[in-house]
């Protein structure tokens, strides 16, 4: 395997692990923050998310809620909450691109500042291996080598995706070199054209004051 590979898996798998991460946004009332993750086609994602109590033990303040938006790059709807104080999304992705999970919470006076702890993960790690493990009563070795397994064959997957966003952006570059080309073409005819108009307009004039 060359070293390019294994970078490129190292990062892949880097990828992977950073899906996996939590989240902490700062929310003021009558504001919108958007989060958005890249996802594939017919990959899992779930995610929760709820709003950090600022005095544990004790009930949430009313200005304390919020709407919340998921949508798929088509602009599809894949969840909806409003005025809630926590919840959770999850699905299988039926378009590749972008997906766009948003927050907002109403207006307040005074206005009110929150925290909110949002958890997404997709593809190998949406997975709850615990509970498989624990349903399926495997081993811990059997485990890992499950986890690895799914890992790998979502590297390979991410790999041929890339590969295919790779070739998608050759095409592209080859189409802008293209139309860059005809435009040189045009923008030279055009000067050209411009410089010849102007040779006859001189001449013209220099025969009517018989000057040539």
């Amino acid at each position: 395997m060359s070293m390019i590979n294994i970078v490129s898996m190292l990062i892949i798998a880097a990828t992977i692990i950073k899906h996996a991460e939590c989240i902490m946004l700062e929310l003021k009332s009558g504001q919108t923050k958007c989060i958005t993750e890249d996802i594939k086609d017919n990959a899992l994602t779930v995610a929760k998310y709820a709003i950090v109590n600022p005095v544990d033990g004790s009930p949430l303040p009313d200005t304390h809620t919020l709407d919340v938006r998921v949508f798929s790059p088509n602009g599809n709807n894949y969840h909806k909450g409003d005025r809630v104080e926590s919840g959770n999304f999850a699905f299988t992705a039926a378009e590749m691109g972008e997906y766009t999970a948003c927050f907002w919470s109403p207006d307040h006076s005074p206005p009110a500042t929150f925290t909110i702890d949002f958890d997404w993960r997709t593809g190998v790690a949406a997975k709850h291996w615990s509970k498989i493990a624990k349903k399926g009563q495997i081993d811990t070795m059997e485990l890992e080598l499950t986890r690895l397994q799914d890992m790998v064959q979502s590297i390979h997957d991410e790999m041929f995706y890339l590969r295919e966003r790779e070739e998608e952006m050759q095409l592209l570059n080859r189409a802008t070199t293209s139309k860059m080309a005809n435009l040189s073409f045009l923008s030279i005819l055009v000067c050209a054209s411009v410089a010849a108009l102007q040779l006859w307009h001189l001449k013209n004039f220099f025969e009517r004051k018989k000057l040539l």
